[in-house]
């Protein structure tokens, strides 16, 4: 057995390791190499997005505003700082029904190329894949074609790099240099948690989009541990040669 399949073993084996409820959907790519990994656990990949949704929307936001010609406003601004660094909820309501509701939420993801995602009227349920994260966090990076311009890219990034201190964990963990965006909610007809995490690191001086989306977790806490575990063997995996 190569090493990536014996990371990709293991990820499958911390999923194991917790209830049974707990399913998971891990993507990554290491930019440089163009080499990327994907794995899920569970009768499908789609997932709630939780908070995760909030940087579809700032990069709805952002579109809408290059087809009209101008910047975002300074109230814009504001509400995308709150949205991203604090994960703000009032604050991303705000810009929801700027960009139009879950039909404008989906017709930004169709155009950046998601194809597994459904907006939902309430933000955090709409749903989506690790894969299309990573294609998300590809554009937003500026992997290859991306309908976003340097200055929206930009903007997002530095967003993703200055998430406040008690929300800089999930994909962090498995590197250095984190930019990104983390979800976590518990589901009302359950009482279990989803937990997501998404964004770039650097690790052994590349640079690596993660995408992790888990739910089925008795606690918010043991959700953070599923995923940073499953984030540090993912980048390993995608490393490994």
């Amino acid at each position: 057995m190569d090493a990536r399949r014996e990371h990709l073993t293991d990820i499958a084996g911390i999923a194991a390791t917790a209830d049974e409820s707990v399913t998971y959907g891990v993507a990554v790519r290491d930019i440089a190499a163009g080499r990327t990994t994907a794995h899920h656990r569970g009768p499908t990949p789609a997932h709630p997005s939780a908070s995760v949704v909030k940087l579809g929307i700032l990069v709805a936001l952002l579109l809408r505003c290059q087809d009209a010609g101008r910047e975002p406003t300074a109230e814009e601004r504001v509400s995308a700082a709150q949205m991203m660094e604090r994960s703000d909820n009032d604050a991303a309501t705000a810009l929801w029904h700027v960009i139009g509701g879950a039909d404008a939420m989906d017709a930004a993801h169709r155009r950046i190329g998601l194809r597994e995602s459904a907006a939902a009227p309430e933000w955090g349920l709409s749903r989506t894949t690790a894969t299309d994260q990573l294609t998300l966090l590809a554009a937003v990076f500026g992997e290859g074609a991306t309908p976003l311009s340097e200055r929206s890219r930009a903007f997002v990034v530095d967003l993703m790099t200055h998430v406040v201190a008690d929300q800089a964990w999930g994909v962090s963990a498995a590197g250095s240099a984190p930019a990104l965006k983390n979800g976590w909610m518990p589901l009302s007809a359950t009482g279990l948690w989803v937990v997501n995490s998404v964004g770039r690191v650097t690790a052994g001086g590349r640079d690596v989009l993660v995408a992790v989306l888990s739910g089925g977790h008795p606690t918010k806490d043991a959700g953070m541990a599923l995923v940073e575990r499953a984030a540090r063997a993912a980048v390993s995996a995608v490393g490994a040669r």
